[in-house]
């Protein structure tokens, strides 16, 4: 049986023992349905896994001794920056879900002129927070000892004024450019991927002019939450550590 593998946000210290914050004691208690003298992994972003018992699992506190621990090395050499225009429905979800599992570094959700999604205020920090929770889920599941950050839902416009030395790409079915062509980034990778109906031209406009670069993966149009996991998975076949 695989022994379970849950995030928590507190530090971690072998030889320790500590008392589960609410999300992961909910998890293992109630879920879980995981007792006293179980085995599972702790992980908090740090890079390790650190081994562990339950040493007390109750309707309001679970307590967890913890034993050595293990440095992970499944992080990919690439480091890869995502702004995924915001798509409806679970495709969001699902993007942000896959591209963790493929190695992705960040996620920055962006508006977009055709973005059908309309979130602001409170339903838009419960989005960025569901979104940031489905990447932990997804490092948890895969075994990456690092979260990705997903960061706040911003517009087009001000994700392009960010400063940043990353190679800048941008999916476009009508670019020449393919990713065979690209010489190896130095800092990195940050893409843009358009939503449902892609960027307008404008957008695109805009996004040469801050220095992205059009890229195409074939003759074939593809879906939005398909572009996003192809281009990541070539990346990383090509610079990072898919073999």
């Amino acid at each position: 049986m695989r022994i379970p593998r849950i995030y928590t946000e507190q530090p971690l210290e072998p030889g320790g023992q500590i008392e589960l914050d609410a999300d992961a004691a909910n998890h293992v208690g109630r879920v879980l349905r995981m007792t006293p003298e179980q085995a599972l992994i702790l992980f908090n972003g740090d890079g390790h896994d650190y081994n562990a018992n339950l040493t007390e699992v109750a309707k309001k506190r679970v307590t967890v001794q913890v034993n050595e621990s293990q440095t992970v090395k499944n992080e990919s050499p690439l480091t890869v920056h995502l702004a995924q225009g915001i798509s409806r429905g679970d495709k969001m979800d699902f993007t942000i879900q896959k591209s963790v599992e493929l190695g992705v570094t960040e996620i920055t959700p962006i508006f977009t002129e055709r973005c059908g999604v309309k979130l602001k205020g409170e339903r838009l920090k419960k989005k960025h927070h569901q979104w940031q929770r489905i990447a932990i889920a997804a490092a948890e599941q895969c075994g990456r000892a690092t979260i990705t950050k997903v960061h706040p839902p911003v517009d087009l416009n001000e994700f392009l004024l960010q400063q940043t030395d990353e190679l800048k790409l941008n999916l476009h079915p009508r670019a020449s450019t393919t990713i065979k062509t690209l010489v190896e980034p130095k800092n990195g990778i940050r893409f843009i991927i358009g939503p449902e109906g892609g960027l307008d031209d404008n957008e695109i406009e805009q996004a040469a002019n801050a220095g992205y670069q059009d890229i195409q993966l074939g003759p074939r149009v593809l879906r939005t939450e398909t572009a996003s996991l192809t281009l990541l998975s070539a990346l990383q076949l090509q610079f990072g550590d898919l073999a």
